[in-house]
């Protein structure tokens, strides 16, 4: 009794500075304390000091040690712990395979929602969801919202999945559990993917009458589903009531304007976001560039292009150079925008090529087109649609040969138009 009570004391004291090393992500430090205690001092460890520990190890990718604590603590009948044997499995998936943490699961006894949650998010989280979605259906226990989320969450990230998602989340609330702000978060893209407008609208009243509508990551993602919905009065009610708005939520609402069409508006706020000295990202610049392709304002995207780049120092990326070069041809500024291609410093997408060669059709500028035809035919050679385009210009100006030839070089490649397309060249 006399060697619990002073080595007691002693524990607490050592337990809680491993934990404090670990919440300052102090990792290195926190295992040489363990090491320690575990090997100099003649004290027995409590169960919490090694769920602590294998999370250290999983942050800094020890696995090695990780195996050491693993076999200690089946020698010491502490696996039968929920929240040891969780941070093992999780200490597995993340550092090993997740065969392996999928093998220990599989031999853990009396598994709790703990551990049960943590196999579902390694899957989730690496997007195995099928396997996930496979272990929820084997639970032996009731599901809790935690479950729930990683679920949720795990559907809505994959293309398609939405529908599966808010089927889940209706299941949850069918079972009584109550989302949490995880919930909201993972719920809100899927809503908005699907255009499910009352969704969205369920999602902010449920977040307002359980007071957590201010959190700014679910108010930011409330302005960019009001948005792409077309609720441009709610996006921008939820966004001027933000105390803290972030770098996202500034270019979600200038998004939202941008969508909506009104890229007078998208551009003043980008200007109160710099009043507000509040730093724009390679994002921002994207809404913005778009606000002015989707409005035709070509000064204005050369401008905010060059001040992107000269003024932030952010280097443009492929799509940042599609929207200038978009902008520029649908305002007839063929060769500008060609020049811009020729100078990028990054690969030219097929996105960029067709803008050019749309325009070429509209302005009828057949030496650009030919160009941009034949660069599309390399980017994507089994693409109908340049082919049918390239066509339609030498048609429009006459040179019907061309066109012809154009055809045969479709048949020859195997490449078909799309169902519903005609081969009737219109004569404008």
């Amino acid at each position: 009794m006399g060697f619990v009570s002073i080595t007691c004391p002693r524990l607490v004291y050592y337990t809680k500075l491993i934990s404090s090393h670990i919440n300052q992500a102090q990792h290195d430090q926190a295992l040489a304390i363990f090491n320690h205690i575990h090997s100099s001092l003649a004290m027995s460890l409590d169960p919490h000091v090694f769920s602590l520990i294998l999370k250290s190890c999983t942050t800094i990718s020890r696995p090695q040690l990780g195996t050491a604590v693993h076999a200690y603590v089946t020698k010491v009948s502490f696996l039968s712990n929920p929240f040891i044997a969780s941070t093992l499995i999780d200490l597995y998936g993340k550092c090993v395979s997740l065969s392996t943490a999928r093998q220990l699961f599989d031999e853990i006894p009396n598994k709790n929602d703990v551990v049960w949650n943590t196999m579902i998010s390694l899957y989730t989280h690496s997007h195995d969801v099928a396997s996930a979605l496979q272990l929820f259906d084997l639970m032996d226990i009731m599901p809790n919202e935690s479950i729930f989320n990683s679920i949720i969450a795990g559907l809505a990230r994959l293309d398609g999945g939405s529908f599966e998602a808010i089927a889940f989340y209706q299941r949850m609330h069918k079972l009584g559990l109550r989302p949490r702000l995880i919930t909201l978060l993972s719920l809100l893209p899927a809503s908005v993917s699907l255009a499910a407008l009352n969704l969205i609208k369920e999602i902010h009243g449920y977040a307002i009458r359980n007071d957590i509508d201010s959190h700014p990551q679910l108010s930011s993602g409330l302005v960019e589903a009001y948005g792409r919905c077309g609720c441009l009065f709610n996006a921008h009610s939820i966004f001027w009531s933000m105390k803290e708005k972030d770098v996202v939520a500034w270019s979600n609402i200038i998004s939202a304007y941008a969508l909506h069409g009104d890229a007078k508006s998208a551009l003043e706020i980008f200007q109160k976001m710099e009043l507000a000295k509040v730093q724009p990202d390679d994002v921002t610049f994207l809404v913005v560039l778009k606000a002015c392709s989707h409005s035709g304002l070509a000064d204005e995207a050369s401008y905010y292009f060059k001040r992107m780049r000269e003024y932030y120092g952010i280097e443009a990326n492929s799509d940042h150079y599609s929207c200038l070069i978009d902008v520029l041809s649908r305002a007839g500024r063929l060769y500008e925008a060609y020049e811009v291609i020729r100078e990028m410093p990054v690969k030219v997408t097929a996105k960029a090529w067709g803008a050019l060669l749309g325009a070429c059709r509209t302005y009828g500028e057949v030496e650009l087109a030919e160009i941009a035809g034949r660069a599309l035919s390399e980017v994507e050679p089994d693409n109908a649609a340049n082919y049918v385009l390239l066509t339609k210009i030498y048609a429009s100006v006459g040179r019907h040969e061309e066109a012809e030839r154009m055809r045969r070089k479709m048949n020859d490649l195997g490449v078909k138009a799309a169902i519903g397309s005609s081969w009737v060249v219109d004569s404008e």
